[in-house]
């Protein structure tokens, strides 16, 4: 065996535990620190605790928390894109379609839903909308994720 390559061995090394429990072992270093021994992990005492010395159980729950805020804002932009109270004019019909909407007092994608829910009829008898318009107003809700009436979905010539 080669002589000074081989480090010190302390037969009464003291272990001190983070819980307070101390004990003496044999090892290399005289004082040695633990975060966890056999007096409070939880395998050993049956407690239902988390022993976490890196922080992982926190980030995974700061990951877990943006998650489910991330997916309330897709769903709150998704209930706000399908608002029954957004306006006729952002749904970019044209400014003649526009306007015969609004002289019939259709001003909200619900008041549309709701004459569309009636037959097509309904929206062709307002002066200034013809079938073009139609078509492009149903285009267009679908488009925006609105539901069309079953009323709506049959061609009426």
């Amino acid at each position: 065996m080669k002589q000074g390559i081989h480090p010190n061995y302390y037969p009464d090394a003291k272990v001190i535990c983070a819980c307070g429990n101390t004990w003496n072992t044999g090892s290399t270093k005289k004082v040695i620190h633990t975060d966890v021994c056999s007096k409070c992990h939880p395998f050993y005492t049956g407690e239902q605790r988390i022993v976490d010395t890196e922080g992982q159980v926190d980030r995974f729950y700061k990951k877990l928390q943006a998650r489910q805020q991330y997916v309330q804002e897709l769903e709150a932009r998704e209930a706000a894109r399908t608002s029954l109270d957004r306006s006729i004019t952002e749904l970019n019909l044209g400014e003649r379609a526009n306007e015969a909407l609004a002289k019939a007092g259709i001003t909200t994608v619900g008041h549309a839903l709701d004459k569309l829910s009636q037959g097509e009829s309904g929206l062709l008898a307002i002066d200034g909308f013809g079938r073009k318009s139609l078509a492009d107003l149903k285009k267009r809700l679908r488009q925006f994720g609105y539901d069309l009436p079953e009323a709506a979905e049959e061609i009426i010539v």
